[in-house]
């Protein structure tokens, strides 16, 4: 006799998940396509036949229950696991046809990779690609589970690797921006000098804060003046435009910006600061031939661009 679980879809089980994620019956009908009584169907029907409730309300949201949590846990691993396998068999004799997740860390992700794909893709047309942009633990984490096939990243060092192949691929050099009208600032600064102007960095706590204050105490650098903290490059970069002060960021977020002058780089005096970034797998994981090409590929081409 076949169990209760065995006769669960994938389809439901996708549902399910996603309504967990986002809390909500409407939301998830919206973000699936789906009708919303068709969802409510679904959790009704899971609930059935595990004969417990998986689901509860608490005001407006939609809240797991216990054994919620227990089965959301088993469902995640089934549809990543199936998706992942999927992208695997997904290749013609034809050609070289397939598709790929790749992870990467939010400097990478939003402005070194597009290129690098979008090049892969011109000789590829076949490709299915897909990038999940992401903090460091939440990109090693999909790495882990399948979610993702490879990924480039900067690590948290707090981060658990276990499980992990772990290959260095490039530097990401941090150099020192100002506003094109921050005319006080001049252009050479020494280290001793860093602690009188103001700065915008990222958010206290983060790997991307920690790993840029790890890069200044090795030069003797342990205290600044902080005007504003963000999430993300894009807003660090708006922030010293506006001249709220000056920021570290990763060389490759601010070419265009140097190009067209609207930022300067100010060249700090003896000091180097850069922040490894990596390529990761998953210990025995299996790469179809697509997605052992992409991979190969985008490794070369990050290690290309680091050495131009």
């Amino acid at each position: 006799m076949r169990s209760a679980v065995s006769q669960l879809s994938l389809h439901k089980l996708e549902v399910f998940c996603m309504v967990a994620e986002l809390e909500s019956v409407s939301r998830a009908a919206e973000r699936l396509g789906i009708a919303q009584p068709v969802v409510s169907a679904h959790l009704k029907a899971m609930s059935e036949k595990l004969g417990t409730p998986l689901t509860q309300r608490n005001g407006r949201r939609i809240v797991l229950t216990d054994e919620g949590r227990r089965v959301l846990k088993w469902a995640q691993e089934i549809t990543v696991r199936t998706l992942e396998l999927e992208r695997e068999l997904m290749e013609s004799k034809s050609g070289l046809r397939g598709a790929a997740s790749v992870g990467a860390s939010m400097t990478i992700g939003s402005f070194i990779l597009p290129a690098m794909i979008s090049d892969f893709r011109r000789r590829h047309p076949n490709a299915q690609i897909s990038v999940r942009v992401a903090p460091p633990s939440s990109v090693t984490d999909a790495v882990h589970s399948g979610g993702c096939d490879f990924a480039f990243t900067i690590l948290d060092p707090r981060q658990e690797l276990a499980g992990l192949q772990i290959e260095q691929v490039r530097d990401e050099r941090l150099m020192l921006v100002a506003s094109d009208r921050s005319g006080s600032v001049a252009p050479r600064i020494a280290p001793a000098e860093l602690s009188k102007h103001w700065f915008v960095t990222a958010q206290t706590g983060t790997p991307r804060r920690e790993l840029e204050e790890a890069a200044l105490r090795r030069h003797g650098v342990s205290t600044r003046r902080i005007a504003m903290e963000f999430g993300h490059a894009e807003a660090i970069k708006q922030a010293v435009r506006a001249g709220a002060g000056m920021a570290f960021l990763f060389e490759s977020s601010v070419r265009d910006e140097l190009a067209s002058g609207v930022l300067r780089e100010i060249e700090t005096l003896g000091m180097r600061l850069a922040v490894p970034a990596y390529l990761v797998r998953r210990e025995g994981k299996r790469l179809n031939q697509y997605q052992t090409r992409l991979m190969k590929d985008l490794t070369a081409a990050m290690r290309g661009s680091a050495a131009g």
